[in-house]
């Protein structure tokens, strides 16, 4: 039973009382209980009356909080003609419109923050009191290869379906501690810098990730280092060159006065020494170029016309080694801007590299696939490069692209350094890989947003 009722209940037993008690008293004179009744149900009357004004704060305390129930704050209670009542509206309305308008600035805040996160390069996730991801932006679900990823734990994703190189990716990220910050690094090599914090939210604590791909500013960094090196060392190397070969040419002049035979000899290793420092010389004339190579001059070439010239100049000397060369063309891929002449001796490399890995593996029947293949759709053309050298073995990507290393017996690990420069310039996306069916692929998607490194 409610207030009211109980309230009503005790004010008409009340009256009732002394209506009995009136009747017993005062039934034998008429008219004293005529006017003791009469007085009795004004009061009743006018207690009913006291009693609902009594009351009406309650009516106004339910209904603020029916609001607070639907979170209708713009709603505001209605004014009554009673002082201290209306005293206690002001306040519930001032309540009201003070959680209004936080609620407007928390929207607004909450607008902003979910712009800001789908804005930010980085990849964002954020977690729920059970760790559960509960928001992240698209970086994060690119990056992270997740879908429908909300109310599930990042561990679902550990052994679940994608991309090997997205899966050891969480597994660094599920691992990391809180409050730490690292730098983690993928399969294909991308570097990237991985933090765990954590927040508040009503009283609890909540932890998030936040990835930054590094390996652009790190390249960046290796690349100015790399070129500081090799023109340090031309510089040197050159000068030493240079002034070697002309006292080597002076000495020459000083075969006629030895006997006949000790000039043979002198001359012969006059001539050695000269062969050596050439060599020297264009050793590190090969990075020169590198380092001074430069901007493309861009202009609509074909690249099927391109690799039929490759294909023309190499094809006898895979005869000679006994290597099948196949080349599957497609006249729909249309003209590409590129720089012919850097464009044309990147392929060149890309292709005789093929050829030295097939002949160092030594085995019988070994081949060389090339196909171009117009994109599907709004796809980018690609162009492949197919060998059954498989030299690779477990090298990392991004590392086969770096200076001075090579898989090669005696390399010098320039081929690869130029032509990552080249197709970098073009903003051209590539991928060198093993397939893990004893061959290795070199992909290159022409007109595609170039990644930081190879994928």
């Amino acid at each position: 039973m409610s207030l009211r009722l109980r309230l009503h209940a005790y004010l008409v037993a009340l009256h009732l009382l002394l209506f009995a008690l009136a009747a017993a008293l005062l039934l034998a004179r008429p008219l004293p209980f005529v006017l003791v009744e009469l007085a009795l149900l004004a009061s009743l009357a006018g207690g009913f009356h006291l009693l609902e004004r009594a009351l009406a704060p309650l009516g106004y305390t339910q209904r603020f909080h029916d609001l607070l129930q639907d979170q209708n704050y713009a709603a505001r209670l209605v004014h009554t003609d009673v002082p201290e009542l209306d005293q206690l509206v002001d306040l519930f309305n001032r309540m009201l419109g003070a959680l209004y308008r936080e609620r407007l600035e928390i929207g607004e805040q909450q607008g902003f923050l979910d712009r800001l996160l789908e804005a930010t390069p980085g990849a964002v996730l954020v977690f729920d009191f059970d760790g559960a991801i509960s928001l992240l932006n698209a970086s994060a679900g690119a990056l992270l290869e997740l879908e429908a990823p909300l109310g599930k734990p990042l561990a679902a994703w550990r052994d679940g379906p994608g991309h090997a190189r997205s899966r050891e990716l969480i597994a660094q990220l599920d691992a990391l501690p809180l409050d730490e910050r690292r730098l983690l690094t993928d399969l294909d090599g991308r570097r990237y810098r991985a933090q765990r914090g954590r927040f508040f939210d009503r009283g609890f604590a909540r932890h998030f990730l936040m990835v930054e791909e590094l390996t652009a500013e790190l390249e960046s960094s290796e690349r100015a280092t790399y070129d500081k090196l090799v023109r340090v060392l031309a510089h040197e190397v050159n000068n030493t060159v240079a002034a070697t070969g002309s006292v080597l040419d002076s000495l020459l002049y000083y075969r006629a006065q030895l006997a006949e035979r000790d000039g043979v000899d002198f001359a012969t290793a006059i001539e050695a020494v000269k062969r050596r420092n050439a060599s020297l010389g264009e050793f590190i004339e090969r990075f020169t170029r590198v380092v001074k190579m430069p901007e493309p001059e861009l202009r609509p070439a074909g690249i099927a016309a391109m690799m039929d010239d490759i294909v023309w100049l190499t094809r006898e000397q895979c005869k000679q080694r006994a290597i099948h060369i196949g080349w599957i063309r497609c006249d729909a891929v249309p003209m590409q801007p590129v720089d012919s002449q850097l464009m044309e001796q990147a392929l060149l490399n890309i292709v005789k590299n093929a050829v030295e890995a097939v002949e160092a593996s030594g085995q019988p029947g070994g081949y060389i696939h090339l196909a171009l293949a117009a994109g599907v759709g709004a796809g980018a053309p690609t162009l492949s490069v197919i060998d059954s050298g498989n030299q690779l073995g477990g090298v990392p990507a991004r590392q086969l692209f770096t200076p001075f290393f090579s898989t090669k017996k005696g390399g010098q690990g320039i081929g690869l350094v130029f032509v990552r420069e080249v197709l970098t310039r073009h903003g051209f996306a590539y991928q060198l890989a093993s397939t893990g069916d004893g061959e290795t692929r070199f992909d290159i998607q022409f007109g595609a947003a170039m990644p930081r490194t190879p994928v």
